[in-house]
């Protein structure tokens, strides 16, 4: 018998902007996305939440947004920021502050967390957010469900590959699943959207909604899941 298979398809960047939020509701409804974070600082926080709470079967976690870089002429270019990223204290109290936002904005806690650009991979982030993490006893990105990162249509430099996030790259990888929980992450959007990862977030929603994705997962065998499976 072949060991079981799990997958949750995680949509970042929810609340960024009001494509980004269609896409993500879309990916989810006529999909296989089952879980989403929310960016509580962004213009369309508020908006993604009310939408949310009539979708019951997509998990809500949330994405700590602590600052963007983006990739530009050979050099990494601070966007924003919201407090030092180089202080415990300072991301400690900017996770917290955006943990009242979400609970304020959706009426109870995440059902799991991770971060903008994976910030909370790195320290001093990382003990802050691990720390928070087991405070309110949820999933943390990469830490109890392993994570694939490679449902992406960029490089590390922002190099485009749209070839990364067509439907047959998506079926190779849901074939390729190890035993065991997986957490696909993925950035769907139905429109222009704020960000050096524009267009690829159309083809993104393009093959999430693919037919031929929800038969690969059933030829694979991978049953998909969400993070309110963990709870």
């Amino acid at each position: 018998m072949r060991e079981p298979r799990f997958l949750i398809v995680n949509a970042d960047d929810l609340g960024l902007c009001d494509s980004v939020n269609e896409g993500i509701f879309a990916a989810h409804r006529q999909g296989i996305v089952t879980s989403a974070t929310l960016m509580v600082r962004q213009p369309a926080a508020a908006a993604a939440a009310r939408e949310a709470a009539a979708l019951p079967s997509l998990a809500l976690g949330l994405h700590l947004d602590l600052g963007e870089w983006n990739y530009v002429g050979g050099e990494w270019v601070e966007a924003y920021r919201h407090c030092d990223t180089e202080s415990p204290d300072a991301i400690d109290s900017e996770c917290r502050a955006q943990l009242e936002l979400f609970r304020a904005l959706v009426g109870r806690d995440p059902s799991h967390l991770d971060s903008h650009q994976h910030v909370h991979i790195s320290e001093p982030a990382a003990g802050v957010v691990v720390a928070l993490a087991t405070e309110l006893g949820i999933p943390l990105r990469n830490h109890e469900v392993r994570y694939e990162g490679g449902f992406y249509g960029q490089d590390g430099k922002g190099v485009a590959y749209p070839e990364t996030i067509a439907p047959p790259a998506l079926l190779s990888l849901i074939a390729s699943l190890p035993p065991g929980w997986t957490e696909l992450g993925c950035h769907p959007a139905a429109g222009p959207a704020p960000s050096s990862y524009d267009t690829e977030r159309r083809t993104e929603l393009e093959t999430l909604c693919d037919p031929s994705v929800r038969a690969g997962l059933a030829d694979a065998r991978v049953e998909l899941r969400s993070f309110l499976d963990l709870i």
